[in-house]
């Protein structure tokens, strides 16, 4: 990649090299493992004068999402996080019933079930049609597009403006950002509000989170950097909160330029906070790779040790961020028998390029492993509650990032 699809540039920096890995989410069938596999580079590089990180767009968004596996109700820390918004932006708002509010990417309808249960019009515009099937099947409002300018503008003038418009963990998954965000700009009224949460990339460079940059996940944003993109559209960010989801995420407030003012207190706070950590020249990104490769050695070194001495090792979760740790990491079944997800859609099938096998959680107890390592690390609260019975049999946790852990749950 030459062009930065921001600013358009053709300054781009290094930043992590992965390899080359298939697309994260194409969980395969069992007829699917005979037939030849396509992988993709995975190079994350940094534009030098708008500092986007981004990697090339080699899949398209039609690709991964016209059918996902990804459903966001699996999670049940993920559908309280949502309610919690939904509460506070009411209050923030101060949204009722004649307002409207739109969710670009709205999935099974995780977060707009709360909208719904507070009287409050609203819709979904999600591309992937079984999980958008999902929404509607619990009375969440959903059309089956992506976001586009001319999608934008049909919308209100069909619906009318949002007074809200929410577009959480999506920011990350459009190689058009400039019309993706053109596209929000049409959706929202002149007085009204965008709230953007996406993966802060301050967090993903210090805590070493290097398995979610994968092939959905096109831009990896500062504060600085979502501004400038924000800016394309004629949105003004002006506050951002800082919230612990995928390991560390921004939330962004924004408003049509016209009606933004200045901006908060908390947006210049962590302007600051990224500029001390070098992410606003090249220096915040120096040693990087050096420190996946110490996460890659850790972790099969564990995984050869263990199977080593005869013990068992089985995986919890087959996220986007899992496959792109165990692709790059190397490991197959020798290494790492099965893993298990809550998600049915996966059940019976198998990872994408490691071809490990995904089975129902109930294997675990049944089967009763020395180690479970747990893939989606980012809800470790919830799944050590949920694998505490892990300890009936003297059974630990893995985490493999920010450093290992093993840990008795």
């Amino acid at each position: 990649m030459t062009t930065c699809r921001l600013c358009g540039s053709t300054s781009m920096a290094s930043v992590a090299d992965l390899g080359a890995t298939p697309p994260c989410e194409l969980i395969l069938t069992a007829e699917q493992l005979e037939e030849p596999e396509v992988t993709y580079p995975l190079h994350l590089r940094v534009c030098t004068e708008c500092w986007l990180a981004q990697i090339p767009p080699l899949i398209t968004p039609e690709e991964t999402f016209t059918e996902y596996a990804y459903f966001s109700s699996y999670s049940t820390s993920w559908v309280e996080h949502a309610k919690r918004f939904v509460d506070g932006a009411v209050e923030r708002l101060g949204l009722n019933a004649d307002s409207f509010v739109v969710e670009v990417a709205s999935n099974d309808g995780y977060l707009l079930q709360h909208v719904v249960a507070r009287w409050i019009r609203c819709l979904g515009i999600e591309p992937s049609v079984n999980v958008g099937k999902a929404a509607r099947d619990k009375g969440v409002p959903t059309v089956t597009d992506f976001l586009t300018p001319q999608t934008g503008a049909a919308v209100r003038e069909q619906h009318g403006a949002a007074d809200l418009v929410v577009a959480n963990n999506v920011y990350a998954h459009i190689p058009d950002v400039i019309g993706f965000t053109q596209g929000l700009r049409a959706l929202v009224a002149d007085d009204g509000w965008v709230s953007i949460e996406v993966q802060h990339l301050l967090t993903l460079i210090e805590l070493n989170q290097y398995d979610t940059i994968y092939h959905e996940h096109f831009q990896y944003y500062t504060v600085a950097s979502a501004q400038r993109a924000l800016a394309t559209g004629g949105l003004t960010l002006v506050d951002v909160e800082l919230v612990p989801t995928h390991g560390g995420s921004i939330r962004l407030w924004a408003r049509p330029s016209e009606v933004a003012g200045e901006p908060s207190k908390a947006v210049l706070d962590v302007l600051a906070r990224e500029k001390a950590a070098g992410l606003h020249e090249l220096s915040g990104y120096a040693e990087f790779s050096a420190r996946i490769a110490k996460v890659r050695r850790d972790l099969l070194a564990f995984l050869v040790t263990a199977a080593s001495e005869g013990k068992t090792v089985v995986g919890y979760g087959a996220p986007g961020k899992g496959n792109t740790l165990l692709n790059h990491c190397g490991i197959r079944t020798d290494l790492l028998a099965y893993t298990v997800d809550r998600n049915p859609y996966k059940h019976g099938k198998y990872t994408p390029g490691m071809h490990i096998p995904v089975l129902h959680p109930d294997r675990i107890a049944e089967d009763e492993p020395d180690y479970v390592l747990v893939l989606p690390w980012n809800l470790r609260d919830e799944l050590v509650e949920q694998l505490s019975y892990v300890a009936d049999w003297g059974g630990q946790l893995v985490f493999p990032i920010p450093a290992l852990e093993v840990v008795r749950p």
